[in-house]
Formats: structure tokens, C-alpha cells, sequence
């Protein structure tokens, strides 16, 4: 059941990120962003890093010679990272962000995969196959640094230019106190999920230890 799980988020997760990309450059360039502009502005979307994350992870566990070059992302300690950071993204997209546009044709089929298909796909994978009770709690701390670093940089980029991937981001518009909440809540919730996890992956070993013996 794990591989199974790993190769069906591999091959959806792929397949979201290329269509994704296919269909959200040419879109992008017809709103007036250059070509550069348009791939900064696709990369600059938290779920589509997560994502690519997701691809990694899998890809450097399912290779034979996955570990010898991706070694950083077949590790436990990133295999939760992921989990926990794509278990946001499915959160806040289907309690926040799904109200605020109507997303028709390919763009709802990306819309579906990237934020509901590959999220439940990898957290079900990484409870079945990658939690291994490893993780500590003094990983929180170094997994809190994907979701800082990522609002420092979507927040330092936006007066450059003159938009944010999120619109709760948007200080020009919501103003800095409401952003600063948002930012705080988001980071927040980062932060539940990571005790969460820390918590779910010893549980989860120790169920497969008794069931061993």
C-alpha cells in the first residue's frame, strides 16, 4: 500500500505541477508579467513548492539511486516537513482561499490535485510508510523555518512586485495589523500541525511495534 500511495502521489503530483505550469505561464503572460516574471510568479505559490517537495520526497524514495542524489529528502526528519507543510496547504485552501475564486476547466483540475488529491495522497503515505518514529520535538523549530522563510519572502517581494501570491498577504490592501494577524495565524496553525505530527509519528510506530509482536 505504501508504494502503491508513493507512485499514484508521485505520478498526480507530476502531472498537477506540469499542467499547472503549461497553463498558468501562457495565462500569466497575457496579463502583461514577462516570461521570467510569469515562472517567478508560479514559484512564488507555497503550494507549489510544497508540492514539489511531495515529487521529491517520493522520487528520492521509490529510485534505487534516489538516495545517493536526493539523500536530504528521503530523510524522516523532511518526510514529515512535507507531510506537515502539505497538510497546510490542503487546510487553508479549503477553509480560506476556495471562496475566493471559481476556477474553471484546467485550471479546476489543478486546483483539485495540487491542493486536495496530492495532499490527502502524501499525509496518507507518510502515516501508512514514511512515519517511522524518529522524529523529536526539537524538529519543530527546524521545521518552522520553511513556512517563515516563505512569508518573509512573499511579504519582502510584494513592493517590488506589486502583488502577493495570497491575498491575505497583502498588506496595501488589508493593511499591515490585518496581514500580521493572518501571518501569526497561518504560522500558528504550522505550528499545531508540526506538534501533531511529532506526536502522530510516535503513535504510529509504536502501533506497528505491537502489532510486530
Amino acid at each position: 500500500m505504501g508504494r502503491f500511495l508513493q507512485i499514484t502521489g508521485l505520478v498526480i503530483g507530476l502531472a498537477g505541477l506540469v499542467l499547472q505550469f503549461c497553463i498558468t505561464i501562457p495565462a500569466s503572460m497575457e496579463a502583461g508579467r514577462s516570461l521570467l516574471g510569469s515562472i517567478v510568479f508560479l514559484f512564488s505559490f507555497f503550494t507549489i513548492l510544497t508540492n514539489i517537495g511531495a515529487v521529491l520526497v517520493h522520487t528520492s524514495l521509490l529510485s534505487s539511486t534516489g538516495y545517493a542524489w536526493l539523500p536530504a529528502f528521503a530523510g524522516p526528519r523532511v518526510r514529515a516537513g512535507v507531510a506537515i507543510a502539505i497538510a497546510l496547504v490542503f487546510i487553508i485552501y479549503a477553509t480560506v482561499l476556495a471562496q475566493l475564486w471559481q476556477p474553471q476547466g484546467l485550471f479546476l483540475l489543478c486546483d483539485v490535485l495540487l491542493h486536495y488529491v496530492t495532499p490527502m495522497l502524501f499525509v496518507l503515505w507518510w502515516l501508512i510508510a514514511g512515519a517511522d518514529g524518529t522524529t523529536r520535538w526539537s524538529d519543530i523549530s527546524w521545521w518552522m523555518v520553511y513556512p517563515i522563510a516563505y512569508l518573509i519572502y512573499a511579504l519582502a517581494r510584494a513592493p517590488f512586485a506589486g502583488e502577493v501570491p495570497y491575498p491575505f498577504l497583502d498588506v496595501a490592501k488589508n493593511g499591515a495589523a490585518s496581514v500580521a494577524v493572518s501571518a501569526l495565524a497561518v504560522t500558528g496553525l504550522f505550528l499545531v500541525l508540526c506538534v501533531i505530527a511529532v506526536l502522530a509519528d510516535h503513535t504510529v510506530a509504536c502501533a506497528r511495534g505491537s502489532k510486530a509482536r
